[in-house]
């Protein structure tokens, strides 16, 4: 059996866990088993790496049925709706086909981007690509179950004159915050005061998400910070699931507001990126690695960086994230 074989068993074995474990971690298995895939991973691979991974996660919730009649909105950011969610998807996408759920669902589902610290957003775009069912009603109940209100945009909201991202991100101010989660941190980053007359300064266009791409790169390879990371594989997922929106300038810039509220949360700090290791040895050590989140940076690094210009910068990211500063 090939990988590609192994992927949908794997995928519909899935089902039988809970989307987070551990007080509020995230399941990767489905995310990190994709990535794999498409690293090159072997069948045997993907199986032992999802039976280990497997022995930390939680049963799935019994079954419960969406409340007929009830606005599929109105269960949002509400943890404990994920059964009732996964049921309203799956019933949805029984009866139209993933693009047309995608077109009507994420208009709605980008105004809380930042869900789970973007997973909600990661998952959706890699169950796409994964192109099962269940996974992909699990991963868009898991993104409307933890969606995340960082305040309404102002009307100025994209007015801005700067279209240069990084500079009205050296405009905002740090947040500290004690809590455990990168999505608690960013929502008492956005309750600044200075916030949202900051974030509004920048005119939203359409090179601002290769612009925060590229940018999410770069301070990871220079940091090696941990929300600078899920920046890196947010960007793509975004970039996947554009072509999926009928207004996409709306979901990057309700984009750009987690990712500045992420960046205010962050605690990140000026370093200097690793020289870059070739493709093949980068590739080597996230298919040996247990590390779902080394697995999944690299497999976005090489991604974005055949997307984009191929600046070494995304090598630097790969490289920090298997080697760590070397």
């Amino acid at each position: 059996m090939t990988a590609i074989d192994r992927i949908p068993e794997l995928l519909e074995q899935g089902a039988a866990f809970d989307a987070e474990y551990r007080g509020g971690l995230s399941d990767h298995r489905p995310m990190a088993l994709l990535a794999l895939a498409r690293l090159g991973a072997s069948a045997a691979r993907l199986a032992d790496f999802a039976r280990r991974y497997s022995l930390r996660l939680q049963p799935a919730p019994p079954h419960a049925a969406w409340p007929a009649g009830e606005a599929w909105a109105s269960h949002l950011g509400q943890r404990q709706a994920w059964p009732i969610y996964r049921d309203l998807f799956l019933q949805w996408l029984s009866h139209e086909d993933a693009g047309e759920v995608l077109q009507q669902a994420l208009p709605r589902l980008m105004q809380g981007v930042g869900a789970a610290a973007f997973h909600g957003l990661i998952r959706t775009a890699y169950a796409v690509q994964g192109r099962r069912r269940q996974e992909l009603a699990d991963a868009l109940a898991y993104w409307a179950c933890r969606w995340l209100d960082l305040g309404s945009a102002s009307a100025a909201a994209g007015t801005g004159r700067s279209t240069d991202a990084q500079a009205v991100l050296r405009q905002l101010r740090a947040s500290a915050s004690d809590a455990d989660l990168i999505f608690q941190r960013m929502q008492t980053a956005a309750q600044q005061a200075r916030f949202q007359t900051t974030a509004d300064r920048l005119q939203v266009g359409p090179d601002t998400l290769a612009q925060l791409a590229t940018l999410a790169a770069m301070a990871y390879a220079a940091s090696g910070n941990f929300t600078a990371l899920h920046l890196v594989t947010s960007a793509h997922a975004m970039r996947l699931l554009l072509p999926y929106v009928d207004q996409p300038q709306a979901a990057v810039q309700a984009y750009w507001r987690a990712f500045a509220a992420a960046v205010c949360a962050s605690g990140l700090q000026a370093g200097e990126a690793p020289p870059a290791r070739p493709w093949p040895e980068l590739l080597a050590l996230a298919l040996a690695s247990d590390d779902e989140h080394v697995i999944k940076l690299v497999d976005s690094c090489r991604e974005e960086q055949r997307a984009y210009s191929g600046a070494l910068v995304w090598q630097q990211a790969a490289t920090r994230a298997c080697l760590g500063a070397a």
